[in-house]
């Protein structure tokens, strides 16, 4: 059993690179990837270890992209770096990602400052560390009382129909998969389900504009995707030639009901010839 996408606290999830890499020995992992939002802080930590213990960690990232002139709000991309590290441009780039989160950060607090709530930039980033985002505030309100759940802070305050809402700067698809590709990674479409359509016909449509970009890969299997939407993303890979992923999308404490592995309510058991696969077709 495998596991290929996973976050740590250095980006939204709850887990040090430690723990996770613990959990996944507990849980009989044969390999795991690290793909925090716009950081390797996480997977350069849990390397020595995880090599140490014999475990095939894979390199990860996972991007926030958006589209042109399109319905479609946000492209999650997941980069996987399968024969050798990512470039040192590409993690300069990933800086200037982070460096424009911060930019809304502060715009985020001021807006939530509006509108009532007494909160500071440096108590949020002290739960972010080397990333902070909304889930930090969210985390952050609750701690403060001024909600009760995650929910509740997306729905009021930080959800993109919420008034305090701050939209942050994101690159274009096309050019976050060019980046991917020319860092030796494979891009690859994450949680494919959260695009949104309901017509499976403009979803095709849709997944084969990013094939023609240059995306390599896309994720059958994922904690929010139910069998029927397995089949149709399996077909869809088979008919763009698209290599198949799979992962949890494990956060920790930020989604209980999602565990490393097996998924929601143990909807996964990917094996770990998906992987080999992957990696063959990354050559």
């Amino acid at each position: 059993m495998i596991d290929l996408h996973s976050h740590t606290n250095e980006s939204d999830g709850t887990f040090t690179p430690l723990e996770l890499l613990d959990l996944a020995a507990k849980v009989g992992l044969d390999a795991l990837a690290i793909s925090d939002h716009d950081t390797f802080a996480g997977f350069d930590q849990a390397l020595p270890v995880a090599q140490s213990r014999g475990l095939d960690l894979v390199c990860g990232i996972e991007l926030s992209t958006r589209v042109p002139a399109s319905k479609v709000r946000t492209v999650h991309l997941l980069g996987y770096f399968l024969h050798q590290p990512p470039s040192e441009a590409f993690r300069e780039w990933l800086g200037e990602l982070i460096a424009g989160r911060r930019d809304r950060n502060q715009r985020l607090i001021k807006s939530l400052r509006d509108q009532g709530v007494d909160i500071e930039l440096s108590e949020v980033e002290r739960l972010g560390r080397t990333l902070t985002g909304r889930p930090h505030f969210a985390r952050l309100l609750i701690q403060k009382g001024y909600v009760r759940s995650f929910d509740e802070a997306f729905r009021r305050y930080l959800g993109e129909s919420a008034p305090s809402y701050v939209e942050r700067f994101a690159p274009y698809v096309a050019e976050a998969i060019e980046r991917v590709i020319d860092a030796g990674g494979l891009p690859v479409l994450a949680h494919p389900i959260r695009l949104g359509f309901r017509d499976p016909t403009s979803e095709e449509k849709f997944i084969g504009g990013l094939c023609d970009a240059g995306l390599r890969g896309i994720e059958v299997f994922h904690s929010d995707q139910a069998p029927d939407d397995r089949e149709r993303y399996a077909g869809i890979a088979r008919k763009y030639n698209l290599g198949v992923s799979g992962g949890s999308d494990f956060h920790g404490e930020v989604k209980p009901q999602i565990s490393l592995g097996t998924g929601l309510h143990g909807n996964l058991d990917i094996p770990k010839s998906v992987l080999d696969n992957l990696r063959a077709v990354s050559q």
